[in-house]
């Protein structure tokens, strides 16, 4: 059994079998101050006030928090981070007045990815992944997503996912995979949609299922991408092959991707830049979780999601970084719970919550990650002393990570 004492603040506190918050329990954190936690085979055993913590004799580890706070590790439930080199000459493209759709026109952006993916081998590309990984787990980060989208036929598609099937086994955190064969049209199928849909659906999702390579399907439904008729096509067979769907909507239109994310009971829908009281009432009552991500409007200069409106109506709100080379080239979540703050206007409860609990339900692991309770993976980042849980958002380029433990 591992020990760690003098806990100024254990934050994060939920009971066990509360896989997400919605409304205004989002507005709640429970935490209890000068605090213990053990951890026991790697999963949080028990915690509570410093008085009833076990005898240092008890233990195989002691670690003292000096006063610092203990929290569960962010959970990002939506990257790109399976990519081939940087795409900074599109960075200089945007401050020189080029839209993420005219840089797209010209054959950059995805386009541009697929063809450094594709010249690039497994082994390099593993080595690449693993370090943005290691990466976000040094700035508090427990559990990614990871997804494909950068091959875009069905070779380069399957070694992405082999790739991250290999984080997956060799990385520390819990890595879950996407497949998003429908990120955009490969170059070999422009101007022929249709067939490049009859490939994803008839011969990349087949070949995925048959090695096991993911956990979710995925589909950009947004206004020169992919239509919601053929959204609902990817995901119905992906469907069939026991993938469970995801969705890229509204990022740069209302697409009506949020709609038919929810008539087929997607995990999440994400992005949600740009949304009307259609899509909130789409989402009520349903299992999917609205997952906004903040760092690509930063990046871009979109509108952010209309996280504070969601909440207000009894929706729970995940953020994730949409960390990838193109429009958010960031996985720091401690950023994206600032931009939650600063920009979207949540408080730092609502924002932790949509980091943490919420995040881990977008992605599908909110049953072992996410929060401080009993038989969860013991994910933790530990801080050196901080005021306030609302320090972290404030000050959110001041180191505050003391360590994490994974």
């Amino acid at each position: 059994m591992k020990i760690i004492k003098n806990i100024g603040c254990l934050v994060g506190i939920v009971p066990e079998g509360v896989d997400r918050k919605t409304g205004s329990e989002m507005d709640e954190v429970v935490s209890i101050s000068d605090a213990f936690l053990t951890i026991e085979n790697g999963l949080i055993k028990d915690f509570g006030p410093a008085e009833t913590c076990p005898e240092a004799s008890q233990a195989d580890e002691v670690t003292d928090a000096e006063g610092g706070m203990v929290m569960p590790m962010f959970c990002d439930s939506h990257t790109h981070i399976c990519f081939a080199g940087s795409r900074e000459q599109e960075f200089i493209d945007k401050i020189n007045g080029l839209s993420y759709e005219e840089i797209a026109a010209r054959g950059g952006g995805i386009l541009n990815s697929a063809d450094l993916l594709h010249d690039t081998s497994e082994d390099d590309l593993y080595s690449q992944t693993m370090e943005r990984v290691l990466e976000m787990i040094r700035k508090g980060t427990g559990a990614i997503e990871i997804k494909s989208g950068y091959g875009l036929n069905t070779q380069d598609e399957l070694k992405m996912l082999r790739v991250i099937k290999r984080v997956k086994e060799t990385s520390p955190a819990i890595i879950k995979s996407t497949f998003l064969g429908a990120h955009a049209v490969g170059r070999a199928y422009t101007g022929r949609q249709e067939e490049y849909v009859d490939l994803v659906c008839s011969e990349m999702i087949p070949a995925v299922a048959s090695e096991g390579l993911a956990d979710y399907v995925d589909v950009f439904c947004d206004e020169g991408f992919f239509s919601p008729a053929q959204t609902d096509r990817i995901l119905e067979a992906g469907e069939r092959f026991g993938l469970v769907p995801k969705i890229h909507a509204n990022e740069l239109a209302c697409s009506g991707g949020v709609q038919v994310g929810v008539s087929r009971k997607a995990l999440s829908v994400d992005h949600l830049e740009r949304t009307t009281e259609a899509e909130i009432e789409a989402l009520k009552g349903t299992g999917t979780m609205p997952t906004m991500l903040p760092g690509s409007s930063f990046f871009l200069g979109l509108p952010y999601g209309k996280a504070k409106t969601f909440i207000q109506a009894g929706l729970g709100v995940a953020l994730a970084s949409d960390y990838n080379p193109g429009s958010s080239p960031s996985g720091d979540m401690r950023f994206v719970m600032a931009l939650g703050c600063i920009k979207m206007k949540l408080t730092p409860e609502q924002a932790f919550n949509a980091c943490t609990l919420n995040s881990a339900y977008a992605m599908g692991v909110s049953d072992i990650a996410g929060s401080i309770t009993k038989g969860k993976k013991a994910n933790l980042i530990l801080t050196r002393p901080l005021p306030s849980l609302a320090y972290i958002p404030y000050a959110h380029q001041s180191p505050f990570i003391k360590k994490v433990i994974i």
